[in-house]
């Protein structure tokens, strides 16, 4: 009964958010209600408790960041820069490479550090202008940016900054460079599997076109000033780099913890910080800061009269996606507390050979909680030592269970209410009715391809 219930919840919530009800609504109904069929009094705790408890911690940690990038995404728009950079790479490849040029742009972005929550808003402007330019149907956009900032960047390529490649290293003694033969071939696999699909999409849609009527359309101004798209790119250098060096910054000048008292009576207790759980985190928004403002800066005279309404459309923007993505994260924290979900845990213990049973055991975790880090961190939290055991009995280097596990854990997370998924269909502007088909495909092609990494492992031995 107790499987039923996780089951039920689940269930409940893919239905709510590909019919379009709000997640922020209904997110603490299907995660209360598997509560109440489990055991009535203790709603009102575990709401409180932990329920609450995570939605406003993650808030509390990554709202900046939701922030800062929908700012940034916005000026990208407004300020001329998402046309100019669109035009070079539309003169570069042609307008016919339209879905491989945002997939680039989108990789580029993530691989370079920025996360993915902000590279949606920053390439959905680009994807937008190029998209009607090459007239090529909006809905598309939702699983061309998926491609490009979901699936190999966010956990296949070797050295990737994101968090899904950095968790396993804690529980395997690895690093970001785990495997890294694996990580080329699963990240190639992707890649060229998911291009090929898009493009398959593009050219069944024929004569449709881009559409009309869409809602959050970028705007479409004409530029007081023509930007060379040399200095359009800059903001986007500034934060890749910028989020590489302000984290090798901030760690080195603060250690391990970071205390600061303004008074001398604070000087007793100290607001501190363990620097080590946030320094990514502020590596990302110092970044972002340093990129509005170059934005600002090199488009001013294109920015001097939108920047009000264009700054109140990005918070408002944030404000959404912040919170659509931290009920995912309480919702999930509370289905991985009831009964069922050790049941279901516990089956896949069963699985006999390791890498698969620990790909299944990930990709069905991430899968339930909706969240590819979220499912990876209470896999491996409560099974790593079991896996590594059987790892080392079998001869398996752990370099392999920590790609195995990063990519399993992107593969099924994108279910209809994923976190990323509804961020990334409230900034495009579209629906799960609309354009989730596509990102679901991508899913599927994510999954299997842990599947090939691991037959390829098995076939030559590559690490």
């Amino acid at each position: 009964m107790s499987f039923l219930i996780c089951l039920a919840a689940l269930f409940f919530l893919m239905g709510i958010a590909y019919r379009g009800f709000s997640v922020i609504l209904f997110a603490p109904v299907a995660a209360m209600g598997a509560v109440l069929l489990t055991d009535p009094a203790a709603v009102p705790t575990l709401f409180s408790g932990l329920f609450m408890e995570k939605l406003v911690g993650f808030l509390k940690l990554y709202f900046p960041v939701f922030l800062l990038g929908a700012v940034f995404g916005k000026l990208i728009e407004i300020s001329g820069f998402a046309r100019s950079i669109v035009g070079a790479v539309t003169g570069l490849l042609g307008e016919g490479r339209a879905v491989v040029a945002i997939v680039l742009v989108g990789a580029i972005l993530t691989y370079g550090g920025v996360s993915l929550f902000v590279a949606v808003f920053a390439v959905y402007p680009f994807a937008a202008e190029l998209f009607r330019r090459s007239n090529i149907p909006k809905r598309l956009i939702p699983g061309t940016i998926a491609l490009g900032a979901f699936t190999f960047t966010m956990d296949t390529l070797p050295g990737t900054p994101q968090i899904q490649n950095i968790i396993p290293a804690s529980f395997f003694k690895t690093d970001a460079y785990a495997a890294p033969w694996l990580g080329i071939i699963g990240a190639l696999f992707v890649f060229c599997v998911g291009v090929a699909y898009l493009e398959w999409r593009r050219r069944r849609a024929g004569d449709e076109g881009y559409g009309e009527g869409h809602s959050n359309e970028p705007q479409a101004v004409e530029d007081r000033v023509r930007i060379h798209p040399g200095v359009a790119i800059l903001p986007l250098l500034i934060v890749g780099i910028g989020n590489k060096l302000l984290l090798a910054w901030i760690t080195a000048a603060y250690g391990e913890q970071a205390s600061a008292a303004l008074t001398p009576e604070m000087a007793a207790h100290p607001v501190t910080v363990q620097v080590k759980t946030v320094a990514a985190i502020w590596a990302v928004q110092g970044a972002l800061l340093l990129g509005i403002l170059a934005t600002v800066i090199l488009g001013f005279r294109n920015l001097a009269d939108r920047f009000s309404d264009g700054s109140k459309a990005a918070v408002a923007g944030s404000l959404l996606a912040g919170m659509n993505t931290a009920t995912e994260y309480g919702f999930g924290a509370v289905i991985a507390a009831l009964p069922g979900f050790k049941v279901i845990s516990d089956a896949l213990s069963a699985i006999p050979n390791p890498l698969i049973n620990e790909a299944v055991t990930v990709n069905v975790l991430a899968g339930v909680t909706g969240s590819a880090s979220g499912g990876l961190s209470i896999a491996l939290g409560a099974l790593s030592g079991r896996f590594v055991e059987a790892a080392q009995a079998a001869g398996i280097p752990l370099e392999v269970m920590h790609r195995v596990a990063s990519m399993a854990s992107g593969g099924m997370d994108t279910l209809p209410h994923n976190g990323a998924v509804i961020t990334l269909l409230a900034v495009t502007g579209l629906t799960h009715r609309q354009s989730y088909g596509d990102i679901f495909a991508i899913t599927i092609i994510k999954t299997v391809a842990v599947f090939f990494v691991i037959g390829v492992y098995y076939l030559t031995g590559l690490v």
